[in-house]
This record gives C-alpha cells, structure tokens and sequence, in this order.
C-alpha cells in the first residue's frame, strides 16, 4: 500500500505497511523453546505457591485445614524444611555433643567384623574453625538430625511413628556418608554413641545450679546401603 503525502517540493509517495499481512512464524525451533519455557515457569509458580502454603499452615497456628491436612504438611516439610521460631527466641545449647560412629560388615565366614570408632562432629568441627564462610552441612545438618531424632523417639530408640523412621534413616543415611567419606572399607552396618557433656555454667549463677551428669547414649546398629567394595 502506497501513501502519497504533500510537502513543499511537491508529493513524495510512501510505502505503509499491510494492516492485513501477516507476520512471519517462528522457527519450530523457537516455538517449541517458548513453550518449554512457558511451562516451566508456570510448573516453578505453582510449585513456589504449593511450598509457601505448606509452611504457612506448618508454622501457623493449629486450625482445621491444618489438622486435616497434617500427615501431607509433615511429608512435605520434614526434614529438609523445617521451621521454627528460633529466630525470635533462641535457645542457646547448654551442653556440648560428641556423636561417633563404627560400622560393621558381615564377612564371607559370617563374621561380624566392626571398625573402631569414628568422631563424626569432630570432623564438622574441623570444617567450620578458621573457615569464614563454613557450609550449612558442616554446621547443623549433623546436629539438627540429631535433634529431630531425639524429638521423635524421646528416650529410648523406637521408631513408633513415621516421622520417627523418616528421622533415623536420615540421621543414620548422614551417618553411612560421611564415614563412607573417609573409611575405604565395605559396611552394611552403622552404629552411634552420642556423648553429652554440660556446659559450665558461670557467673553468680553457677552456685545456684548442679552440675548435670554426663550422658553417654549408645544407639542400636541400623542397617544401611552398602558401601564400598
């Protein structure tokens, strides 16, 4: 389509684009690119929104969609999510934790051969001192394992729930890894001894207070995955 417009030194004769002419396509290349894309933006909302919902009903106060909806909130959120109000009042550790642990393998003649014992918090310990940006694992993934196992069973060692057998095979899975990590020999067995020791306690305080025992808890052997060779 041609436009004529009128200027001083007479008419001058435009080309306009075809209001009707349709634009070229993408390469189907592109368009399957766009797509892709489209979907995975929409599966990340949804999924974002879905996480968002389960921790809100998880941290919120009990309710009826949240009582009702209890064992899918805990599937989802323990353990990797797991929240809680620290951040507004935090309670400081009062005692300090050793967890050790030895592994065992059956040997052709039935054997049950156990290796020494391996301190797996020393290992973090070494981790995180002089580090000036020590990792999450390093710092509390031993640790709150450890706490979400003592929270599940209490005091003795008797998974009674889901979540109590979700807790040990993840403390005992941390466990198996980190000694695989360093021990070249096989083991389809893993047994911890976690050590307690209180922290002193000083200031005027101190006299006010017993002294708290030392614990020395020592966990039935687990079977796990079989590592090394």
């Amino acid at each position: 389509m041609k436009e004529v417009q009128h200027s001083e030194s007479g008419p001058v004769v435009q080309e306009c684009p075809d209001a009707t002419a349709v634009p070229p396509k993408l390469p189907r290349g592109a368009r399957a690119l766009k797509s892709g894309l489209c979907v995975t933006v929409v599966l990340c909302l949804a999924a974002s929104v879905v996480h968002v919902s389960l921790v809100f009903l998880h941290v919120a106060p009990a309710n009826t969609i949240s009582k009702r909806y209890s064992p899918l909130i805990n599937s989802w959120v323990y353990p990797f999510f797991e929240q809680n109000w620290r951040l507004f009042a935090p309670d400081p550790e009062s005692v300090n934790r050793q967890i050790l642990a030895r592994t065992a393998h059956t040997g052709s003649d039935g054997s049950f051969q156990v290796s020494p014992w391996f301190d797996l918090t020393a290992v973090d310990r070494s981790a995180v001192v002089h580090d000036p940006f020590p990792s999450h694992t390093a710092q509390n993934m031993l640790r709150r394992a450890w706490a979400g196992y003592v929270d599940s069973h209490g005091g003795d060692d008797k998974a009674r729930t889901e979540r109590a057998l979700m807790m040990q095979k993840y403390l005992g899975n941390i466990a198996a890894d980190r000694a695989a990590a360093r021990r070249s020999d096989p083991f389809d067995f893993i047994q911890l001894r976690v050590v307690t020791l209180p922290i002193p306690v000083s200031g005027p305080a101190a006299g006010n207070r017993p002294p708290m025992p030392a614990d020395n808890r020592l966990l039935p052997w687990w079977k796990v995955t079989r590592h090394g060779k």
